[in-house]
Order: structure tokens, then C-alpha cells, then sequence
């Protein structure tokens, strides 16, 4: 009888690594959803919480008149300028739930776990390795940004994920041009781009990439290789399938803003001061940037993504990548005002990075398969070394979900709610544009400026103090940045109400003045 060989044990590593990245990442994104949003960026998750609450009280008739009235002012308040499809979906469950928070939040995790079984779709294709394309969803799923960016309350983790489908689609459309893949790249680029408008440049950078890639070599000699590229692009415009590829890209996002700005007409006023070209001139503009894309993937993943994309890939995988890169700096410079003061809008740069990564990552597996596959104790080492990779990341992120508790600020601004009792005219020195106020405390307010800009101080108050009752303050440190409001309100205005954390001045009735 022969001597039986040992199980290959190096099998069993890719499904087993699938199942853990997997499982743990939903895990720990479903781990205590019912904490407050208060976590990432609280303003633009109560924004979409505020819209969504109004959108379900409008159709309750079981609440108190004040409520529902006042729920549906604060939501008919709020700016509208992508579709307000999470709120939407929220409203409408709510109807069987409750208002539940976590119910959008839990949709959020969602479409980001399915982001990132597309993306190890599109790597697998990009690189023909398994292992390079475990190693990119393990990067997309764990990087402790995209942990707690893919649990908020916002339409950011949806547009990811149809960003990455419309790629891998992109992808393979460019293989395999036909009315198929066209439609499937059209449908969801075009869903991308109407979930938010930003998403046209990763779109187009996508499609680029993809014509670009499959372009032969340009032969030698300037002006045979130009006409050559000139054909091949005619060829490509040419086909009905790229035009019915363009028209569903912008069929979705051309009828919401034909609706929004000719029929509805609530888009006519949001499209100002968001294009500032006198930016690219400011190297600060730069250093912001990459603080921001820091803060997202870390200088050294990007160092490490970069030089994969430079040194290991192919040809077409190297042009399709860098036409995804194209498409993050072209967005970044014509939203240079949000891509260096809001982090989240380069959420986008975590699927593109973990796909640059996905070339050295293959190169790594071939030289460790080759040592670990005719070695018993290198494939344990191998298994121990993933599992203490991911349990080491899994118990960190559980560790910094379990270290905060937003519950008691929640209880807190209900509380000023309350001492407040409900009532119009507020003028409020506090935190995240009054939006916790407003949502958990249910009351509206006019906001005081920050210090410096405020311009002359009498003239301010006097036009932001009239026809008000209260002036509201909790956030102390801005209050102690203006010494000459502490001054004044102090001297000409009685305490109404004050707490731990929150003060109450009664603009109703003057002090008398000393003799």
C-alpha cells in the first residue's frame, strides 16, 4: 500500500480566510449599531436622521401635534441636493420598527460588506490571484477608517459600493464587451453617480481606465502611434454599446436634476461655493489634503499601494489603476474645499488603494506559497499568523466600539430639550451646527457665531437677539473665546435655567441697571 500523503493544509487557508474576513467584519460592524451616531461625523448623520424622522412622522397620527409639526419643519428645513434615498428607506421602515437609527446604520454595513465581495471579484481579475484578492478585502473590510465610516448614517457606503460593482463590471465589459456587461456597468455606474454626484469622476476615471487598457500598444513612430490610438478610440465610440453605456450612466442623474432644478426647484441655490480654483495655488490646500487621505488610508498603506501599482502589475491592470487615481485627484481639485476639510469624502480612496495593493500582494503570495506548500509547520505558522492578524484587529476595533458610550450626550441634549421646553425663538453658542439639539434635544435654533467672525459685536447681537427668548450655551470653550459676549449678555440678561453643561440666559427680561 502506498504511503498516504498529509492533507494539503495551504487549500484550506483561502476559504478559511474568506469566512473570517468576512464574518469579522460584519460582526464587528453590527456590534452596538444602537449607540447613538454621534461617532463619525455626528452633523451629517443626524442631517440624514432629522430628514428621515420627518419623512415618517409626516404619516403618523399616534404622536403629539408639537412633535409631528415640528418634525416635519425640521425636515422640510434641511437642504436637499443628492436624492434622499437612505432617508427614504429608513422612513419607510420605520413604520414596522420604530424610529430605530440602526436600521439605516445596519443597511450601511451592508452595502459595504457587499462593496467588498465585488471588490475581491474585480482584484481576482485584475491580478489572477486568489490570495491578492483576499489580501484587498481584508484591507477594505479592516482599515480601521472604513471600520467606522461603513456604520454611518449617510449614503457614502452606497455609493461605495456601486462604485466598486460598476468597476468590476467596467472591467470586464472591457474583456467582454457585451449588451450584458453593458448593462450592468451603465445601471450601476448610473446609480452611483444619482446616489451622489461626486461619484461621476471615479465613474469616468473607471470607464477611462477600461477604454485606455485595452487599447493595444501604440506602435513606434509619433504619428503612426498617434493615428492608430485615434482609430482604436473611433473604433470604441463607435460600437452602440458604449453609447448605451454613457446613457445610463447619466440617464438617472440627468432626470433628478432636470426634476430638482426646473420642476421642483429646490436645486437652484446648492451648487454655489463648491468650485474654488484660486485653491490650487495654495500649497496649504495640498497639506490638508494629505492630511485628510492620512486620516482615511494611512501614509504608509498609501506608500505601499503606490509602489504596487508602480513596480508589479501588467500593462492594462497598471493603466486601469491609474486611471482610477486620475479620477481621485481630478475630483479632489474641482471639490477643493471638501476634499481638505471633510475626511469622509475620500472614502473612495480605500477600495482604490486596496485594488493598487492587490499586485504586490500576488507577488507575495507566489513567494510564500512556494515556501509554505510542501511544509507542514509553515502552513500551521501560516493559519496561526492569520488568525492572530485578525483577532488582534477584531479585539481593537471591539475595544474602541466598547471605550465610548453616546447614550448619556443623547440623554443630555434631551435634557436641554426639556429646560427648554420646546419653543421657538433660541439663539444657541453650541457644537455641530445645533444638529444634536435639534434632533435628540427637539429644538429648533439660530446658531451664534464662532469667535471672529461674528463682525462688530453690538450690530451682530442686535439682529441675531431679535424677536428671540433664550440664548442657549454649551459649548463653553467658544463662549470663553468671546469675552466681550460673556460681558455683555452677563450684564444686561437674568440665568433662566442652567445645568451640568448647558446655560440658559432669558432675553425676555432685561436686568435693571445698577444705580
Amino acid at each position: 500500500m502506498p504511503p498516504s500523503r498529509p492533507f494539503p493544509l495551504h487549500k484550506l487557508l483561502l476559504p478559511l480566510a474568506l469566512i473570517l474576513i468576512f464574518g469579522l467584519g460584519l460582526a464587528l460592524r453590527l456590534f452596538d449599531l444602537s449607540n447613538p451616531p454621534l461617532d463619525f461625523h455626528p452633523t451629517r448623520q443626524l442631517f440624514a436622521a432629522i430628514k428621515a424622522r420627518g419623512l415618517y412622522y409626516q404619516t403618523l397620527t399616534n404622536v403629539p401635534d408639537w412633535q409631528k409639526d415640528l418634525a416635519v419643519r425640521q425636515w422640510e428645513g434641511e437642504a436637499t441636493i443628492e436624492p434622499p434615498l437612505m432617508e427614504n428607506l429608513a422612513a419607510w421602515l420605520y413604520r414596522f420598527t420604530g424610529e430605530q437609527v440602526w436600521i439605516p446604520r445596519t443597511f450601511s454595513v451592508v452595502f459595504w460588506m457587499l462593496g467588498g465581495l465585488f471588490l475581491f471579484l474585480l482584484a481576482r481579475n485584475l491580478t489572477q490571484s486568489q490570495p491578492a484578492a483576499v489580501a484587498a478585502l481584508a484591507f477594505y473590510l479592516f482599515l480601521p477608517y472604513g471600520m467606522t465610516a461603513s456604520r454611518a448614517f449617510q449614503p457614502d457606503p452606497l455609493m461605495v459600493m456601486l462604485l466598486i460593482i460598476s468597476w468590476w463590471a467596467l472591467e470586464t465589459w472591457g474583456r467582454r464587451p457585451t449588451w450584458g456587461w453593458t448593462l450592468v456597468a451603465g445601471i450601476s455606474g448610473g446609480l452611483a453617480i444619482f446616489v451622489k454626484f461626486p461619484a461621476a469622476f471615479f465613474v469616468l476615471g473607471g470607464a477611462a481606465g477600461v477604454v485606455f487598457a485595452h487599447i493595444p500598444s501604440i506602435p513606434d513612430g509619433r504619428g503612426a502611434g498617434v493615428r492608430a490610438l485615434g482609430g482604436q478610440l473611433l473604433e470604441i465610440l463607435k460600437r452602440p454599446q458604449t453609447w448605451g453605456l454613457a446613457l445610463l450612466g447619466v440617464l438617472p442623474s440627468a432626470l433628478y436634476l432636470y426634476y430638482g432644478l426646473f420642476v421642483a426647484r429646490f436645486l437652484g441655490q446648492q451648487f454655489n461655493a463648491r468650485f474654488f480654483p484660486e485653491m490650487w495655488l495654495d500649497p496649504y490646500f495640498y497639506l490638508r489634503w494629505f492630511i485628510k487621505a492620512d486620516l482615511v488610508v494611512s501614509a504608509l498603506w498609501l506608500a505601499l499601494a503606490l509602489f504596487g501599482w508602480l513596480v508589479f502589475p501588467g500593462r492594462q491592470t497598471r493603466i486601469f489603476l491609474a486611471a482610477l487615481w486620475g479620477g481621485y485627484f481630478v475630483f479632489g481639485l474641482a471639490f477643493a474645499h471638501h476634499i481638505s476639510s471633510h475626511d469622509y469624502y475620500s472614502l473612495p480612496l480605500i477600495p482604490i488603494a486596496a485594488l493598487s495593493f492587490t499586485p504586490l500582494a500576488a507577488e507575495l503570495s507566489v513567494f510564500l506559497r512556494d515556501k509554505v506548500r510542501d511544509s507542514r509547520l509553515l502552513q500551521f505558522l501560516a493559519v496561526f499568523v492569520l488568525l492572530f492578524a485578525l483577532g488582534t484587529l477584531s479585539v481593537k476595533q471591539y475595544l474602541a466600539y466598547r471605550a465610548v458610550d453616546y447614550r448619556p450626550q443623547a440623554a443630555f441634549w434631551a435634557g436641554v430639550g426639556d429646560a427648554l421646553g420646546h419653543q421657538p425663538g433660541v439663539l444657541a453658542l453650541t457644537s455641530d451646527y445645533g444638529y444634536p439639539l435639534a434632533y435628540y434635544g427637539w429644538q429648533n435654533s439660530s446658531l451664534w457665531p464662532q469667535a471672529g467672525e461674528a463682525g462688530a459685536f453690538r450690530a451682530t447681537f442686535i439682529d441675531l437677539a431679535r424677536n428671540k427668548s433664550y440664548f442657549l450655551i454649551t459649548d463653553f470653550d467658544e463662549f470663553d473665546r468671546q469675552p466681550e459676549l460673556q460681558e455683555y449678555i452677563r450684564a444686561h440678561y437674568p440665568v433662566l435655567a442652567q445645568g451640568k453643561g448647558y446655560l440658559i440666559y432669558d432675553l425676555l427680561h432685561r436686568l435693571k441697571k445698577a444705580p
